[in-house]
C-alpha cells in the first residue's frame, strides 16, 4: 500500500514535470496558430505514456540503483582507499554512459554526417572512457582538496582551441555528446559520490569540493570527440555506409517496430534492448557489491523489482517520446516557420526552454543540495530561476544561429570565452555548482524536445542542412546557465561589498 502511494506521488510529480511543456505548446497552438495540431490524439497518448514511463523509471531507481550506489559510495569513502575510489568512479562513469540511448543516437548521427569516417561504436567507447576517466580525476580532486577553478579554466581553454580547428561537421554533435552524458541516472549517482566524499573527508566543503563531477563529465567528451573528428577528417577516407545509414531522416520512426510481423514480438525485442542499455550499470554495481565490498544486497527482491521497473519505464518513455514529444517539436517548428514571423519562433524557444527547466527533477534535487551545502548563501528557488533563464536564453540564441545560418564555431567559442572570464571573477564557492548546473539542464524531457525543434527548423528552412545545422541546441542550453549563475553570484558579492558586509 505504501509503495502504491509512493508511486502515485511520483506519477503526479512526473505529470507536473511535463505540464509546463503542455501549457506552452497549448498557448502557441491555440492562441497564436489557432489550429488543432495534426495527430492530436496520438500526441496526447504519447505524452501520457511519457509520464507513466518517467514515473516507473524513477520508482525503479529509488528501489534499486540509487540505494545501492549510495551504499557503495559510503563504503568506499569509509575504506579510505584512493585507488579503489578511482576504479569505482571510472567504471561507474563508463557503464552509465556506454549504453546511454541518447549517446547511441548521437554516435549514429555522427557516422552518417561523416560519411562513414567516424565509427559509431568507437565514438561511444571514446565518450564513455572520457567520462569514466574524469569521474576518477574528479575523485582525486576532492580527496586532494583542489579548487575546481583551474580544472575548468584549462579544460575550457582547450575546448575553445580544439573547436577552432575542428571540422564544422562534428562541432555541434561533439558539444551535444557532452550534454547527453549527464542523464537522469548519472547525475544523481555522480553527484551523490562527490558530495558523499566531500562530506566524509575532514577539511572538505560540500559546496566547494562536492560539486564539479558532473561539470567534468560534460566538458571532457567535447574535447575528445572533436579531437577524434580532427583526426578522421584529416587522415580518414569516407567509408561505405550500410543500407540503413544512407540518410539521416529527421522524421520519427515507428513507436513499436514489428518483428516477423508481430507487434508483441517487437515489444519484447525492444524491452531486451532496454535491458542492454541498463545492463552495464547493473554489472558494475553487482561486481563491486559482491566482489569488492563482499556484502549481500539488502532486500534483494525489492532491488530486482526496481531494476525491472527501470527497464519497463525506460521502454515506455522511449515509446512515448516517439508518439508525443518528437512530433510536438517537429510540428511546432514547421508551423512556426509557416507563420513567417521570426519573433514567434524566438518566443517559443525562450518559453519552452524556461518551462522545461523549471520543472527539471535533477535541477530541483541539485538546488536543494546546494541550499543545504551553502548554509544561507544560496536559495534553491533562486537557483532554479537563474538556470531556467540561462537555458531559455541559450536555446533562443541557438535557434537564432539556425535561422541565420551562422557557423556554430563563433557562437561556441564566444560563449565559453565568456565562461572562462567569469570563472576568474566569480566567488570560489559558486564555481563548481555553476558548472554542474550547466550539466543538469539536459533532461530526459528537454533533450528530445529541443533536438526535435532544432532538426525541424533546419529541415524546413531554405538553405539549411538538418545534419549540420540542426544540432547544437543542447550545447547552448548547457553554456548559458553557467553564465547566469556566475553573474548572479558576482552581483550579490559586489552588492555585499558595497554595503560593507564581509
Amino acid at each position: 500500500m505504501e509503495q502504491l502511494k509512493a508511486f502515485g506521488g511520483i506519477l503526479g510529480h512526473a505529470f507536473r514535470n511535463l505540464l509546463p511543456i503542455i501549457i506552452v505548446v497549448a498557448i502557441f497552438q491555440f492562441a497564436i496558430m489557432r489550429q488543432v495540431p495534426p495527430d492530436l490524439l496520438s500526441i496526447v497518448f504519447g505524452l501520457l505514456v511519457v509520464v507513466l514511463g518517467i514515473a516507473l523509471f524513477l520508482q525503479g531507481l529509488e528501489l534499486s540503483i540509487f540505494p545501492i550506489g549510495k551504499n557503495l559510495s559510503n563504503a568506499f569513502a569509509k575504506k579510505g582507499s584512493l585507488p579503489l575510489l578511482m576504479i569505482f568512479g571510472f567504471f561507474l562513469g563508463f557503464a552509465a554512459v556506454i549504453a546511454e540511448p541518447a549517446l547511441i543516437a548521437v554516435a549514429e548521427q555522427a557516422q552518417v554526417i561523416s560519411e562513414g569516417r567516424i565509427n559509431a561504436f568507437t565514438l561511444r567507447l571514446l565518450v564513455a572512457t572520457s567520462v569514466g576517466a574524469v569521474v576518477a580525476l574528479g575523485v582525486v580532486r576532492i580527496v586532494l582538496g583542489h579548487s575546481l577553478h583551474w580544472y575548468m579554466i584549462i579544460g575550457y581553454v582547450l575546448v575553445v582551441l580544439v573547436t577552432f580547428f575542428a571540422p564544422a561537421e562534428i562541432v555541434g554533435l561533439a558539444y551535444d555528446s557532452g550534454g547527453v552524458t549527464t542523464n537522469i541516472v548519472t547525475v544523481p549517482l555522480i553527484a551523490a559520490l562527490g558530495i558523499g566524499l566531500a562530506t566524509s573527508l575532514r577539511g572538505r566543503n560540500a559546496l566547494s569540493h562536492g560539486f564539479g563531477l558532473v561539470a567534468l563529465c560534460v566538458m571532457v567528451p567535447m574535447i575528445s570527440v572533436q579531437l577524434y573528428g580532427i583526426v578522421v577528417y584529416t587522415f580518414g577516407d569516407a567509408g561505405e555506409l550500410g543500407g540503413n545509414d544512407l540518410a539521416m531522416d529527421p522524421t520519427v520512426d515507428e513507436a513499436v517496430a514489428p518483428v516477423a510481423g508481430s507487434m508483441l514480438l517487437g515489444m519484447v525485442t525492444d524491452l531486451f534492448s532496454m535491458l542492454r542499455d541498463v545492463l552495464p550499470i547493473i554489472i558494475v554495481i553487482l561486481f563491486f557489491q559482491y566482489v569488492v565490498i563482499r556484502k549481500r544486497i539488502a532486500h534483494l527482491e525489492k532491488v530486482v523489482a526496481g531494476f525491472i521497473l527501470v527497464i519497463v519505464g525506460l521502454y515506455a518513455f522511449v515509446v512515448g517520446l516517439k508518439l508525443g514529444l518528437f512530433p510536438v517539436g517537429q510540428s511546432m517548428a514547421e508551423q512556426l516557420i509557416s507563420l513567417e514571423a521570426v519573433l514567434y519562433i524566438y518566443l517559443f524557444a525562450f518559453c519552452i526552454g524556461f518551462a522545461t527547466t523549471m520543472a527539471e527533477p535533477a535541477l530541483i534535487a541539485i538546488g536543494q543540495k546546494a541550499e543545504e551545502a551553502g548554509k544561507g548563501k544560496l536559495q534553491g528557488n533562486v537557483i532554479r530561476l537563474l538556470v531556467a533563464l540561462g537555458v531559455a536564453i541559450g536555446i533562443t540564441i541557438g535557434v537564432h544561429r539556425i535561422i541565420s545560418g551562422d557557423s556554430i564555431h563563433l557562437y561556441i567559442m564566444t560563449g565559453y570565452t565568456l565562461v572562462i572570464i567569469l570563472t576568474f571573477l566569480a566567488p570560489k564557492y559558486i564555481v563548481a555548482l555553476a558548472y554542474d548546473l550547466g550539466g543538469v539542464t539536459t533532461s530526459e524531457v528537454t533533450v528530445p524536445l529541443v533536438t526535435a525543434l532544432g532538426i525541424g527548423l533546419a529541415t524546413h528552412l531554405d538553405g539549411r542542412n538538418p545534419l549540420l545545422d540542426g544540432f547544437g541546441l543542447i550545447a547552448f542550453a548547457s553554456i548559458f546557465p553557467i553564465v547566469t549563475v556566475m553573474l548572479y553570484a558576482i552581483a550579490v558579492e559586489f552588492a555585499a561589498r558595497a554595503k560593507g558586509v564581509p
